[in-house]
């Protein structure tokens, strides 16, 4: 019991005491000459009497449905609707008593007008009524409380905000109010998205092509999804084949959100990075298609894997560290570039260990590691996109952390290799990148911690004339 409500009730309980014993022993101490003020102190006692009995009995009710409602759902106010229909009938039964007993006036014929009136309320009312009685089966059952989202139409969904005696209002995500009337609400079905927990879970229904290998698939929009912000970590987003229609493959991405409030905002971030994963990967999502279209047959790497170059160049030319090479150059770049499948658990680099390339990132996650006080640390994950290992590509540097992968994924690797007879035939290229390497390393170095610095090499950070030199050593310009 709260100190509030014990203290009302005992305030109550004593102003009850104090008033039926103002009325059955009037005020004696006055005198007998006192005979007016007597019956008027009788009077006042009887109404402070039975007016503090309802107040008792009304505290007894609200510690009664706190209880109650605290058995029901931990944390659930308790239900205003039922405290307020107690006040009326506890208040209504006490002026009825102070009629009948105080003023020592019949009451039979008020209560029998009363009734008539009732009657003819009831039938003018009798929707309200229902919705009032819909409201008091609502509150005493509580499938919903304050704060909680909820469906109650296709399409009508909002922040439960207040429960009264007519009608439940709504918060929608327009932030407008809805209001529906209780005995809607109790007549038909309705979702309640924040009970048994507060996370559920959408679904993003995505038709892909079918000649798609569904594994990969699979990869690419569940690296997505995990990649969008808002999306719960845990439980862990899944990707289902539904079945194949008109439209092509149909996948479910099945993704779970912490609260209603973030719904929308999480939608659009899964859309938002399942568009870019597939996008990297080279993919697009399938449509109802009418046209024939005459495609060449996909090249063949050495590998006997598909490599799609056009893609890749694309990929490359967003990178800052390629955005001074011509449009030739990046497909040069991407011809050459190894493609590199690997599975969950793999390293692909280690830390310490002799470099020569670096790796774009364009499907799977990847968990960056740095040993630290005999241990290793993780510092950071690397999404589809992200570039790691443009130091050893440049100079030779030690690899600056391992680069362990979360998940099955693909990357594609470019080696020095690759690299130097682009720079031998524009060397003034070589100059803009140790410019752009040198600048990056002094921001990384003022930014973070250096056992965050995942690209950085080990070491001092050189300035920009030891880098070109290093550059032009290592890639034998």
């Amino acid at each position: 019991m709260k100190t509030g409500l014990g203290a009302r009730l005992l305030a109550a309980a004593i102003l009850t005491v104090a008033g039926f014993a103002l009325q059955a022993r009037g005020a004696p101490w006055l005198g007998p000459d006192a005979a007016p003020v007597n019956a008027v102190a009788r009077l006042v006692g009887g109404i402070l009497g039975w007016l503090a009995l309802a107040w008792v009995g009304i505290c007894l009710v609200d510690i009664a449905v706190r209880r109650l409602s605290a058995l029901g759902r931990p944390g659930a106010p308790p239900p205003r609707l039922v405290q307020d229909l107690a006040r009326v009938v506890l208040l209504g039964g006490a002026v009825i008593a102070i009629v009948g007993l105080v003023f020592d006036q019949p009451v039979a014929g008020l209560l029998t007008t009363s009734g008539i009136l009732v009657v003819v309320l009831g039938i003018a009312l009798r929707n309200m009524i229902a919705d009032v009685f819909a409201g008091i089966a609502l509150n005493m059952e509580h499938p919903y409380r304050i704060g909680d989202w909820i469906e109650v139409a296709p399409g009508q969904v909002g922040r439960v905000e207040e429960i009264n005696w007519r009608a439940t209002r709504l918060i929608t995500r327009d932030e407008t109010s809805l209001v529906v009337p209780n005995g809607l609400i109790a007549g038909s079905h309705f979702i309640n998205f924040s009970y048994p927990e507060r996370h559920y879970r959408k679904t993003l229904r995505l038709p892909m092509d079918p000649a798609a290998p569904p594994q990969r698939v699979k990869l690419v929009l569940r690296t997505a999804a995990l990649a969008a912000p808002g999306v719960l970590r845990d439980p862990a987003p899944i990707v289902q084949l539904e079945g194949v229609d008109e439209a092509g493959a149909v996948y479910l991405v099945r993704y779970w959100v912490a609260d209603g409030a973030d719904e929308n905002r999480c939608r659009d971030a899964v859309v938002g990075a399942v568009l870019d994963g597939l996008q990297r990967a080279g993919m697009t999502a399938a449509f109802p298609r009418r046209a024939v279209s005459m495609l060449p047959r996909p090249r063949e790497t050495a590998t006997g894997s598909t490599a799609p170059a056009a893609p890749l160049a694309s990929m490359l030319g967003r990178i800052d560290l390629f955005q001074a090479f011509e449009e030739s150059d990046l497909r040069a770049l991407a011809d050459a570039a190894h493609r590199r499948r690997f599975t969950a658990g793999r390293a692909l680099v280690s830390e310490g260990e002799p470099g020569r390339s670096l790796y774009l990132l364009t499907e799977g996650i990847l968990d960056v590691r740095v040993d630290r006080d005999g241990g290793t640390v993780s510092v950071g994950r690397l999404m589809p996109g992200a570039v790691f290992g443009e130091f050893s590509l440049l100079t030779g540097a030690p690899r600056a952390a391992s680069v362990v992968a979360e998940t099955d994924g693909v990357a594609f690797e470019i080696d020095k290799d690759h690299l130097a007879p682009i720079l031998r035939s524009r060397p003034e290229v070589a100059a803009q990148l140790a410019d752009l390497m040198a600048a990056r390393q002094r921001r990384t170095r003022e930014r973070l911690e250096p056992a965050e610095t995942v690209a950085a090499p080990q070491g001092g950070a050189p300035d920009r004339r030891d880098l070109l030199d290093r550059v032009r050593g290592f890639l034998g310009l």
